[in-house]
């Protein structure tokens, strides 16, 4: 097995710095950062015209999740492949509590699915959906001895995963008692629950119904008071995929109060729009998710939130179904599973739509993939950056090589492509994960169980990297 890896002439690009060096790995860390290193590895790899990336953070991904009557179609072991086909090294999924059961029966479920299965580095969100005095009874050690530091709630999902004011409240209290902060999906599930009963009730069964049924507004008013909760509070909060121009204004608001509200928003809302629900038949079917598409002036306003330092990463929600699981709502939009593949091809569109259409920089590029999902999370320095220290966790990225998405060629377990056909400019060339050749050229080298689970520190604290390292000058 490779111990150092020596990459040369490469262009290092961190949140902060953009510089031509040799990157030393050693030990799966980064061991050194230099001109012209004069060191001896097993292997050496000539980076020259390419960019080094931090390997790629999804802090939003639902591996094997169990959802309306069947599961989503990548496990840990195709899922995480696929990412980091992409660039992505490490995702954040999510366990989520069976109501009336307990946090660690969710927990020991999802190790089950991922320990031993997963090819790329891997961590928690909780999912909690039934918040009681056992449930906060077992926050303390899942924050502190599973290295969790993200409760997430959904508002939306009546009947099945929502939660009340009142849960949310009492959560946001126990866990910041330990560091940890909640995380929302924000839409207000009584509003669109009653909007698909009427629809139902007038006959509308088409996909469409789906994002007429869950409107601007839902996820505005939602995004609002979880907002104005945490405030009251004093609680940090993260908003997971935001898609609107109205919840991007309630977070600005919220910003002339000072406070600091953490936000994710997804590639698809940044790219594609709810024109694809009106496509003949039951095309639509592949992108209902939730929230849904939405129009292109809330693009815009995604994009420009980006800039104005309103939104901080960009993930995928990644949750597919194949077309025979989407089928189940052939004759109901409410019944479609909800959920769409994108983990592999989220780093290469934000590059080709963002940084080669002047939409966002370079520096950018790698805070909305990488570093600040490390931060948010309590995961960086270990991870989300290149320096000594660091696990050696690097996209060696070809900006030259243009290619076309499609379902004929990626690796997501599914049988459709949410961007079929979209052309795309720049190639991760070589992915390495914690010092090993992970893919390279589109061959993968590793497999199932190389991932290792990740233990978050509590939020805004960074990881204690286990020992010293030195870094020469650029």
């Amino acid at each position: 097995m490779v111990k150092s890896l020596l990459i040369k002439n490469g262009t290092v690009v961190t949140a902060s710095d953009k510089y031509i060096a040799d990157v030393y790995i050693e030990d799966e860390k980064v061991h050194t950062i230099g001109k012209d290193l004069k060191l001896t590895a097993d292997k050496t790899i000539d980076a020259n015209g390419m960019y080094l990336f931090p390997g790629g953070i999804d802090p939003h991904t639902h591996m094997d999740l169990p959802f309306m009557g069947t599961y989503a179609s990548d496990n840990f072991e195709s899922g995480t492949l696929a990412g980091l086909h992409g660039g992505t090294t490490t995702i954040i999924d999510f366990a989520i509590q069976t109501q009336g059961k307990s946090l660690r029966d969710a927990l020991d479920s999802w190790h089950k699915k991922a320990d031993g299965n997963a090819v790329g580095d891997y961590a928690f969100h909780m999912g909690v959906t039934d918040f009681n005095k056992n449930t906060v009874s077992e926050i303390k050690d899942i924050c502190e001895k599973d290295g969790i530091s993200s409760f997430k709630v959904f508002m939306a999902y009546k009947g099945a995963l929502m939660v009340d004011d009142r849960q949310i409240i009492g959560l946001m209290k126990e866990a910041g008692k330990y560091g940890a902060m909640v995380i929302s999906h924000c839409e207000n599930g009584d509003m669109i629950d009653e909007l698909v009963t009427e629809a139902k009730a007038n006959g509308n069964l088409s996909p469409r119904y789906h994002y007429l049924t869950r409107p601007e507004i839902a996820e505005t008013e939602a995004t609002g008071r979880i907002i104005d909760m945490a405030y009251q509070g004093g609680h940090p909060l993260y908003v997971v995929h935001m898609t609107c121009e109205g919840a991007v204004n309630r977070v600005r608001e919220a910003t002339k109060r000072n406070q600091k509200v953490n936000v994710e928003t997804c590639i698809q809302y940044l790219l594609l729009d709810e024109s694809l629900y009106e496509t003949e038949g039951f095309e639509g079917s592949k992108w209902i998710m939730s929230p849904p598409l939405r129009k292109e002036k809330d693009r815009i306003a995604l994009w420009n939130a980006i800039n104005q330092g309103l939104l901080h990463t960009v993930a995928t929600d990644h949750c597919p179904f194949c077309m025979e699981q989407k089928n189940m709502g052939i004759n109901d939009f409410s019944k479609i599973p909800n959920g769409m593949p994108g983990v592999e091809h989220r780093m290469e569109l934000l590059f080709s739509e963002g940084v080669l259409k002047n939409k966002i920089s370079l520096n950018k590029f790698v805070e909305l993939t990488s570093t600040n999902a490390a931060k948010i999370f309590g995961m960086f320095p270990k991870k989300g950056t290149i320096s000594p220290g660091a696990d050696a966790d690097i996209v060696i990225f070809d900006p030259n090589v243009n290619h076309t998405i499609s379902v004929k060629t990626h690796h997501q377990n599914c049988d459709y492509s949410a961007f079929e056909g979209w052309k795309v400019n720049g190639k991760c060339k070589t992915v390495i994960l914690r010092g090993t050749v992970a893919i390279d050229n589109g061959q993968s080298l590793i497999g199932k169980g190389f991932g290792k689970y990740i233990k978050r520190s509590p939020h805004n604290k960074e990881y204690v990297c286990e020992k010293e390292f030195t870094k020469s000058a650029k």
